[in-house]
């Protein structure tokens, strides 16, 4: 795609997209990633230092791509995630999974959303009736048509950041981003 017209699944959709920083800030780092996943695991540390270190200049966004034949938890984690996210606690409840990441079964998963302030009763409906199943899945059909083989996976501004030779290239790239910016 063009300059003028990006990649749509590259610009971030504050209807269903998950976002930290503002719609101002003239970095934008899409995620793709599984909250199984060890080197994902090992990014969202990563991610924080670098919301720190870049403020308001760094807009985050982090989408759903669950390695359902590796980590039998991940797709569930995601929903979960979804559902707390609708009662407007998926950062907090995104940190705890992350965190807690060895202990994702479902009832551990009931008990961060019961920690992060969630509505217990709608979180077991949704739950029950997978209602964000769909929009894991749909995260996960726009990664497979953006080429994504491996988490984590990160856009910065649209473009592939390659990690797989360790996470201070995340660094590197904004940096260089904002230089060109300025």
């Amino acid at each position: 795609m063009s300059k003028n017209h990006p990649e749509p699944l590259l610009v971030p959709d504050p209807a269903t997209d998950h976002i930290l920083g503002p719609a101002t800030a003239p970095v934008t780092l899409i995620a793709y990633g599984d909250f199984e996943c060890p080197a994902c695991k090992e990014a969202h540390g990563a991610v924080k230092i670098l919301l720190r270190e870049y403020g308001k200049r760094l807009r985050y966004v982090y989408r759903h791509f669950p390695d359902v034949e590796a980590h039998p938890h991940a797709e569930k984690a995601a929903e979960a995630a979804e559902a707390v996210g609708a009662q407007g606690h998926f950062w907090p409840y995104y940190d705890l999974l992350f965190e807690n990441q060895e202990h994702l079964k479902e009832k551990s998963l009931r008990q961060y959303a019961d920690q992060v302030g969630a509505d217990l009763v709608r979180y077991d409906h949704e739950m029950q009736d997978r209602i964000y199943l769909q929009r894991v899945q749909e995260n996960s059909a726009g990664a497979r048509r953006l080429g994504v083989l491996a988490m984590p996976t990160f856009y910065l501004n649209g473009r592939l950041v390659d990690v797989s030779f360790g996470l201070e290239k995340l660094d590197a790239a904004i940096s260089a981003a904002l230089h060109h910016k300025a």
